[in-house]
């Protein structure tokens, strides 16, 4: 059996890629255990492994005692003696347990043992190898399906690429090379688990790193993706030499860089956008192709009204909203979009809220509404004080300004 067992030293150290040690140890646990539940574990035994022979000794030691109360652990006097001219009470005396005793089950038992610390040792090669690639690009082959994810195969280490993480729509063939980003890797029961996708943000970016030479030494930047996997995305660019235009890097010699892209993507169609720090600008270019006619901007509240003219609206929001929500992902702002005509009604609404009450006339409107007075609420409650800081307004016209307001509101109210 050690024969057997040491000659599997060296072919496992070169099959499974594993340190010659770990195997040693592994051996020399089994046999261990072997001899344990044959001779029982009150027995102390120790293992070695024996370099010149190549294989592991065993061996049991009992103590030399003047009476002997337990044969597993002691040994006579006269018996030591025996074994050793020069042995003495207290000494402990070991004996060589000879393997060719233990049997074939004995001998499979060893094995299992072997077998699963070489499992582990496998396992934890293929975690030592992947634990520090998290948000790496890697191609494995397609190694079959489990209720719709696909299994792939990288290398000795397979990745699961749920179904959920692959592009709508998209299939894949047996043996096919598979890219694919990896999001995850974590150690479980079973062995090292990789997670893929096809769909994280993270995939365009890496693949355009790999097209794009500018991205990888680091001239251009991806600063901010956002897509809707197998049909549109946006990335936003910059450069950090202004001799290279980032955009122009992207799209490649007749568009062939960004057509690679596309093509791994499975037709996704990709806007590439010139990034700037100007929130409001940088807004408006990620609503391209839409032209954008002004923009609020509301930082307490990080959103951004945006106003646009009739015949840009359908642009701006896109098909089912798919414009305004890629580019409110792309700037991290909400971006609520609105009509010109439709800004201008509301604009026009609370002036003509102002003529509507009694005793006031266009001039004053214009006066109250410039003050942001500007429909009969505001001007009800108003403090006198307030009015008359008004320029424009005196105590005896503010007094009958906030008469007149106060009666409307009640009218409104009945």
């Amino acid at each position: 059996m050690l024969s057997e067992l040491g000659r599997m030293i060296e072919e496992l150290c070169k099959d499974k890629g594993i340190d010659r040690q770990i195997i040693i140890n592994a051996l020399i646990e089994a046999l261990l255990r072997v001899a344990k539940n044959k001779y029982g574990h009150s027995m102390a035994i120790e293992a070695s492994f024996n370099e010149e022979f190549g294989e592991v000794e065993l061996f049991s030691f009992r103590t030399v005692v003047e009476q002997v109360t337990n044969r597993n652990k002691e040994m006579s006097f006269e018996e030591a003696r025996k074994k050793d001219p020069e042995a003495e009470l207290g000494d402990s005396i070991g004996e060589k347990i000879p393997t060719s005793e233990f049997g074939r089950i004995a001998a499979q038992t060893a094995k299992q043992v072997i077998m699963q610390t070489i499992r582990e040792a496998e396992r934890e090669n293929v975690f030592q190898e992947f634990k520090d690639k998290k948000g790496d690009l890697v191609t494995g082959i397609m190694q079959r399906f489990d209720k719709g994810d696909v299994i792939v195969a990288l290398g000795k280490a397979e990745a699961i690429l749920p179904i959920q993480e692959q592009i709508p729509r998209e299939s894949f063939t047996l043996r096919e090379r598979v890219k694919a980003y990896i999001v995850e890797i974590k150690k479980s029961v079973k062995g090292p688990q990789l997670l893929l996708s096809r769909t994280h943000p993270g995939f365009l970016q890496k693949l355009f790193a790999q097209e794009v030479p500018e991205i990888s030494e680091g001239i251009v930047k991806i600063r901010s993706v956002a897509r809707e996997p197998g049909s549109r995305a946006k990335i936003a660019v910059e450069s950090s030499d202004p001799r290279v235009d980032p955009v122009g890097a992207c799209v490649g010699n007749r568009g062939n860089r960004v057509q690679n892209v596309v093509h791994e993507l499975r037709g996704e169609k990709i806007d590439i956008i010139p990034w700037t720090p100007d929130p409001a600008k940088f807004a408006s270019r990620a609503l391209a192709p839409a032209e954008v006619s002004e923009i609020l901007v509301d930082e307490e509240g990080h959103s951004m009204e945006v106003i646009v003219e009739d015949n840009q609206l359908s642009l701006a929001i896109g098909k089912r909203g798919q414009n305004v929500r890629l580019a409110a992902k792309l700037t991290n702002w909400r971006i609520d979009i609105k009509p010109k005509s439709k800004v201008e009604i509301e604009a026009v609404a609370p002036f003509e809220q102002l003529l509507e009450i009694p005793g006031i006339g266009k001039s004053t409107a214009e006066i109250l509404y410039k003050q942001n007075y500007q429909t009969v609420q505001d001007l009800a409650p108003a403090e006198m004080q307030e009015l008359v800081a008004i320029p424009g307004i005196r105590e005896q016209k503010a007094t009958k300004l906030k008469e007149s307001a106060e009666s409307a509101l009640k009218t409104n109210e009945q």
